[in-house]
């Protein structure tokens, strides 16, 4: 998680840089039109670009932090509105901020003020647009469909795992529609960080299930794939505490593991997304259905362990040749346990 929020604030940085330098080249044009007076006496092209992009350094350095550290982990289970407001209280105080470190430095001019701090305030809030955009569509699939990756359909070879809540229909029972809707987004946003900690991407998420989608060569390192799962459950009873307050029981869940080719391409038009295709995916959500019927949490399949090859903080058990439904073939599968 912390590395996509220094990924994102890294490309805040950047953009607001390259922001700043566009500003000054902007004034420098109009300083020099016909219907301007020109530049005011010791006016440097170079100076102005320093100065804009050090304030769009400084900006993205605060404002961007802000907004990928605070506003964007604090409001993540709240409404946009909530959102809305925190950042802009904090576009303000940027503003303000920016504005007096020019007037510093011998820019005066109060009409340049106010027009750098209504071009910071669309530049802020575009950015935090796109972030809740990105964060819609899931980690690099919004810039995926802007470069239109995905608009031709393409082999990729990605491990999945389906993750599926245990008793569901006896809490939906239990709780209730909504106090079950409640546990349900409880869950899915409390299992977000060992998600992406273990580089997951979080494909979809199907009424009680949760289907995890990675890079071939990143889920086989350090059997991430696997160690994601443990993760998540180590998370959950940390959070025993909390679930027992707040809903009487702690979530308890299994998961099918699985590898292979599928085809990612982009489908819809209004409303557009990335799907993956392919009988990996079916195989995976067969194996997943198969933890109740063996009595186990986590089973994957026999190609998926042998590429991983688990290190010594899990145990292994073969399960034997097993005829998933709906398949013709029988398929080894393999059961996985955390050394006591």
């Amino acid at each position: 998680m912390v590395q996509i929020q220094l990924r994102q604030l890294w490309m805040i940085i950047i953009s607001w840089m390259i922001i700043g330098f566009l500003i000054a080249v902007y004034d420098y044009l109009v300083l020099h039109t016909n219907n301007s007076a020109g530049p005011a006496p010791g006016y440097s092209l170079l100076l102005s670009i320093a100065v804009n992009m050090g304030m769009g350094l400084f900006g993205a350095l605060l404002g961007g932090s802000f907004l990928i550290f605070y506003v964007n982990v604090r409001f993540r289970d709240k409404s946009y509105g909530y959102t809305i407001f925190a950042v802009t209280v904090s576009f303000i105080v940027i503003i303000l901020l920016i504005n007096l470190i020019l007037r510093a430095l011998g820019n005066p001019d109060t009409a340049r003020l106010q027009k750098n701090g209504l071009v910071w305030a669309v530049v802020v809030g575009v950015t935090q647009l796109l972030v809740q955009v990105n964060n819609k569509f899931g980690q690099g699939n919004f810039w995926n469909i802007i470069t239109g990756k995905y608009n031709t359909p393409r082999e990729e070879r990605r491990i999945f795992m389906f993750l599926d809540l245990n008793a569901s229909t006896t809490l939906a029972e239990k709780l209730g529609d909504k106090k079950y809707h409640e546990m349900l987004k409880d869950f899915f946003t409390d299992i977000t960080n060992p998600i992406l900690n273990n580089h997951g991407e979080i494909y979809q998420y199907v009424g009680d299930e949760v289907v995890i989608a990675w890079k071939y060569d990143d889920g086989i390192a350090g059997s991430k794939c696997v160690k994601c799962f443990f993760d998540i459950k180590l998370h959950i009873e940390g959070l025993k505490d909390k679930y027992l307050k707040q809903y009487g029981t702690v979530p308890s869940f299994k998961a099918g593991l699985h590898c292979g080719q599928v085809v990612a391409g982009e489908v819809g038009i209004i409303k557009r997304d990335i799907t993956y295709s392919g009988d990996v995916l079916n195989t995976t959500s067969r194996i997943q259905s198969m933890c109740k019927e063996l009595n186990e949490e986590v089973i994957a399949s026999a190609d998926l362990i042998a590429s991983i090859h688990p290190d010594s903080r899990y145990v292994t058990q073969k399960l034997g040749s097993i005829r998933l439904r709906g398949k013709e073939k029988e398929m080894q599968l393999v059961s996985l346990r955390p050394v006591a």
